[in-house]
């Protein structure tokens, strides 16, 4: 399995790059925030990969840091869920973002993510909570967004009203400021 590539930049495309490793150019898939934090092309670049293999495909797929590549390998681990919802997951949201809905089983949190409905979301949810349990010590705390998220639905704001407030509040604010804040910015004041 290749867990890492280090060589130079030779291609950049919309979801994929070449990497020139001693004469051998590996394609790599990335998602578009991997691809804008590379260097410029024919300059040197470290990629951290996952190796899919599948019977009639072996594909690489790439990422900025250890900690992502292997959030990506632990949500290939849910049902339903595919390379590339993974990529889509990894694309639309920050890893941080994931974890932290996924921890405090904020399904809905992660139905702005193309391909993933709200029962998807709560499959993705009951299956990876234990396995990112412990991950990260502030996730465990708790932000609240699943809270907020509740207070906000009782009064009446829609899913994508409150996903487009939801990452705008501060979470080591409590969930009563939370929810002002969001009532707040969803009020345009």
């Amino acid at each position: 399995m290749i867990g890492r590539l280090r060589g130079v930049l030779v291609s950049s495309g919309e979801s994929s790059v070449c990497i020139d490793v001693s004469g051998v150019g590996y394609e790599v898939t990335m998602t578009p925030r991997g691809l804008v934090s590379l260097p410029g092309i024919g300059e040197e670049v470290v990629v951290h990969t996952h190796t899919h293999v599948r019977e009639d495909e072996m594909s690489l797929f790439g990422f900025d840091s250890e900690n992502e590549r292997d959030l990506f390998r632990i949500l290939l681990g849910a049902s339903g869920v595919g390379t590339k919802v993974a990529m889509a997951m990894l694309g639309t949201m920050s890893p941080q973002d994931i974890v932290r809905a996924i921890a405090s089983e904020d399904a809905d949190a992660l139905t702005v993510v193309s391909g993933i409905g709200k029962r998807g979301a709560q499959r993705i949810v009951l299956e990876l909570a234990p396995k990112l349990a412990g991950r990260d010590a502030d996730v465990l705390t708790g932000s609240g967004s699943a809270s907020v998220r509740a207070a906000l639905e009782t009064l009446g704001y829609s899913t994508e009203e409150i996903n487009s407030v939801i990452g705008k509040v501060d979470p080591n604010e409590s969930v009563e400021s939370q929810v002002r804040e969001a009532l707040r910015t969803l009020g345009g004041s």
